[in-house]
């Protein structure tokens, strides 16, 4: 069910002058609760929103809605085949939980969940991950993989196909901060999450979150307790999310299918080529320890490889945190 604030936007998305008196008959609404709608669309999801006596209002660039069809429209016969499934939901809690909880009851192979807007959206270590309204990407990917299959570095090579899709589109100067966050110049383009499970001797149920920064509002944005980009920023345009869907998808299930068969060894060498700790210190937290250490690349499992005053020891991701030496 949309909320008020949806179906308004829905409407709005087109860029086109929508009055005032048109917007409440067409949702069965007053013209001061569009007026109120309208406001806090703008200070409280940061849009920009124009109005004009005796035209209306219109948003101040369309914002091209997620949409399954636009999608499966600009992917390859082989991509489009396996995906048995786009869903596109206006709001939701996280994509990763729904998918979870789906898993429960049904297989999830090759669907794919999308969603305008995350209420609870998560990254690494339960932090939250920030989700304005049709602004950015937030989606999770289920798929499937026979029992015994070494997941080792699943998130690590998810993140070389986001490396690679953002590529395609046109961004240079990204790279991979270990395990699989997404960085240009310094500040965080995108996270993975990735999430599984299994029954006794059955296949694996993986979920793969991608949460990707598109067109994010300053507004909506004061409390994110690091450096941010975004897509929009670094292109100098706000590029269409379906494309971009549909770009991450081309990059995303050969890498999977490869992982299946060779494991993390089948796009090592692109990783280490987008690795931004690479002979780089960095400081790391764990267990109550900080220590100062250079980054060495990682090993076949995908665990991050530091040289100490100890010699070369190997960190696997989990409750660790990381961070350059020179911030």
């Amino acid at each position: 069910m949309l909320d008020n604030r949806h179906a308004v936007l829905q409407i709005l998305a087109d860029g086109r002058f929508h009055s005032g008196q048109a917007l409440g008959t067409s949702l069965g609404l007053s013209r001061a609760a569009i007026w109120k709608i309208v406001a806090s669309l703008r200070h409280h999801w940061g849009l920009r929103i124009q109005a004009v006596r005796g035209r209306g209002y219109r948003l101040a660039s369309p914002v091209p809605l997620l949409a399954p069809q636009r999608i499966r429209s600009q992917l390859t016969p082989f991509t489009r085949a396996r995906l048995h499934e786009i869903t596109v939901r206006w709001s939701v809690d996280s994509t990763n939980r729904r998918l979870l909880q789906r898993a429960t009851q049904e297989p999830i192979h090759g669907h794919l969940l999308l969603a305008e807007q995350q209420t609870a959206g998560r990254g690494r270590q339960g932090r939250q991950w920030h989700s304005p309204p049709a602004a950015n990407l937030y989606l999770s990917l289920g798929w499937e993989f026979p029992p015994g299959t070494d997941l080792n570095g699943l998130s690590l090579a998810v993140a070389v196909a986001l490396w690679r899709a953002l590529g395609a589109l046109g961004v240079d100067g990204h790279g991979i901060k270990w395990p699989n966050d997404l960085w240009w110049g310094n500040r965080k383009l995108a996270g993975i999450l990735i999430e599984m499970r299994s029954e006794a001797e059955g296949p694996w149920q993986v979920v793969i979150g991608i949460g990707l920064n598109v067109a994010m509002s300053h507004l909506v944005c004061v409390d994110i307790d690091q450096p941010w980009i975004d897509l929009a920023q670094i292109l100098g345009t706000v590029p269409d999310r379906n494309r971009i869907v549909a770009t991450l998808l081309e990059a995303l299930l050969p890498i999977l299918d490869a992982h299946e068969r060779e494991g993390l060894s089948a796009c090592r060498a692109d990783w280490q080529a987008a690795d931004l700790l690479q002979g780089r210190e960095v400081v790391m937290q764990t267990a109550g320890r900080t220590f100062r250490a250079v980054a060495r690349g990682i090993n076949g499992q995908g665990a991050l490889l530091l040289e100490t005053g100890q010699g070369l020891m190997a960190c696997h991701a989990g409750d660790v945190r990381l961070r350059l030496a020179d911030g």
